[in-house]
């Protein structure tokens, strides 16, 4: 198992007056209370901004019209700062207005906060698009788990909430499945951990061919190591309730099919990440086409470099 983590100090999320973004703020204030952390309404803008560029009032002193853009985006922060104050407990509701792209600010932020959480699209984003650049960037480049909320306007409460969903390979870090615990343990949820893959060689053609695996054995050895990977998480998370799904079905199918009753699906970014840049195939396949939410829990960065998209 990993070392406890330090706690960090603050939740994250970006608001630019979208939908979307709405959304976002409503998870990140759950997770705020939940884990009696402040947050921080972050709103990055740029010029032209908003209705201000695209009316025809830019002309004049430059530096007068970005005083006004400004002006303008402070609004847009102060609504969503005073929607987190008076719609929850939270003690703490600090803001961050910045000049500039919004990826690089909360991959900036990211570097002491517990987690991030972002819309799946902002403002500026076509309809047509699945996921945002800067939902994307984030993912790729935060130092913190980046929680990815999907669809617009407030989230509904479901009178059965469905269970956190932990997509668990061969390689899943330590952090993801802390993460994942986490959350089942906080919401009160049971946790499902999703194994899936095709095992090898299940035919074989040719005049030789080779004997068929049992696959009923291949099952249980495949159970066995999911136990045993868990096993020290259910001693530390005794009173998170989990349940095992193995599936022969391709991880992608899989994944996407559990999230259609999931409250969070959870998945590493991988090592990859880092170092291509990019989420992987299924990452990003499942970050644009689940059904809810998704967290991407980044690796463990030894030695910690500069963050940054």
């Amino acid at each position: 198992m990993a070392k406890p983590r330090t706690r960090r100090r603050r939740v994250v999320t970006g608001y630019d007056g979208s939908d979307h973004s709405l959304q976002a703020l409503e998870w990140a204030m759950d997770e705020a209370e939940l884990r009696r952390l402040p947050l921080t309404v972050v709103h990055a803008w740029q010029w032209p901004y908003g209705e201000t560029g695209e009316t025809g009032e830019i002309g004049g002193d430059t530096g007068d019209t970005g005083d006004r853009g400004r002006a303008a985006a402070g609004r847009v922060l102060g609504h969503g700062a005073d929607c987190a104050r008076a719609c929850s407990t939270i003690v703490e509701v600090a803001t961050d207005l910045y000049e500039g792209p919004a990826a690089r600010r909360l991959v900036e932020l990211s570097a002491d906060a517990e987690l991030v959480v972002i819309g799946s699209r902002g403002r500026n984003s076509p309809a047509r698009s699945m996921i945002g650049s800067t939902a994307s960037a984030v993912a790729v480049h935060a130092r913190a788990p980046v929680i990815i909320t999907r669809g617009a306007g407030p989230i509904p409460v479901p009178l059965h909430p469905g269970p956190v969903v932990l997509g668990l390979k061969d390689t899943t870090a330590d952090e993801v499945l802390e993460f994942a615990f986490e959350e089942a343990a906080l919401r009160r949820l049971r946790l499902l951990v999703m194994h899936a893959g095709h095992p090898r060689h299940l035919t074989a053609w040719g005049v030789a061919m080779a004997p068929l695996p049992d696959v009923d054995d291949s099952a249980r050895v495949c159970r066995e190591w999911v136990d045993e990977r868990l096993a020290g998480w259910q001693e530390k998370y005794p009173k998170v309730a989990v349940d095992v799904r193995l599936s022969t079905t391709a991880p992608k199918e899989a994944l996407l099919d559990a999230s259609a009753e999931a409250t969070l699906l959870v998945i590493g970014a991988g090592r990859s990440a880092l170092l291509s840049g990019h989420l992987g195939l299924i990452t990003r396949s499942l970050v644009r086409h689940a059904s809810g939410p998704v967290a991407v829990v980044p690796p463990p960065r030894d030695p910690p470099g500069p963050a940054g998209p």
